[in-house]
């Protein structure tokens, strides 16, 4: 079986932004299973192999050494759910005894089901694009809107019956209308909150991504002058 630390490039040491109330670190893994024109990950989504795979000693040598500081790690990607042997990834991380949080379209609900059902990991944000009806255009044409409905469907059905382990949330990208915005927001099961997250076009064209996917690329070993690390002048954007 492969291993998902073969798919990690990108690591941030510290975030205040990726868990809301955590001071976190935040895992990177390539690949996506959608093609969303707005992407600002794009580079890690869709050409994860032109890009470093990052030492997973390392990683697990900063865990370690911050774990009394640190308040929980977030697994992102991409779409870490795709990746192959993720769930033994996440039994990794557990054993540093901090909480952690998965990242996810929502769009394998069977691999969120067993995630929760072992105890892999504490919550989950999931990524709503937008209504049912516009995944097409909005997963640049992988998704149906049924498909996006039965997976969604499913992964609504866990947040009822786990409800302190999922939040929603949504970029608000130029296509998406308020009236667009409210009915992704009539979707999620009673109880839930839709967070909306400004959409910041990227810096460059066709889509490549701005200063966000500084972090997919991030070192783990060196110090303050990358800026990849919470020192570094990049980490004031937090």
């Amino acid at each position: 079986m492969s291993s998902a630390w073969n798919h990690v490039h990108g690591f941030e040491r510290l975030s205040l932004c990726d868990w809301p109330g955590y001071s976190s670190c935040v895992v990177f893994l390539g690949g996506c299973n959608m093609r969303c024109p707005t992407c600002h990950n794009w580079q890690l989504a869709w050409h994860a192999d032109t890009l470093p795979v990052l030492s997973r000693a390392a990683i697990e040598a900063y865990i370690e050494a911050r774990r009394h500081w640190l308040d929980g790690v977030v697994v992102t990607g991409g779409e870490a759910t795709m990746v192959e042997g993720f769930a033994d990834m996440l039994r990794d991380l557990r054993r540093f005894g901090l909480p952690v949080k998965v990242d996810s379209n929502g769009l394998r609900p069977d691999v969120v089901e067993l995630l929760l059902r072992d105890g892999l990991a504490d919550a989950f944000s999931i990524d709503v694009k937008g209504p049912f009806a516009l995944y097409p255009r909005l997963s640049g044409g992988t998704t149906s809107p049924d498909e996006a409905r039965a997976a969604l469907s499913r992964i609504f059905a866990l947040a009822q019956a786990q409800p302190d382990a999922f939040m929603f949330r949504l970029t608000r990208v130029p296509v998406l209308s308020d009236d667009d915005v409210e009915a992704a927001r009539r979707q999620l099961p009673a109880g839930f909150d839709l967070k909306i997250q400004d959409y910041v076009p990227p810096r460059r064209k066709h889509a490549e991504a701005d200063s966000e996917t500084r972090r997919t690329a991030g070192d783990v070993v060196h110090g303050p002058h990358r800026g990849s690390h919470p020192e570094g002048p990049e980490s004031k954007r937090h």
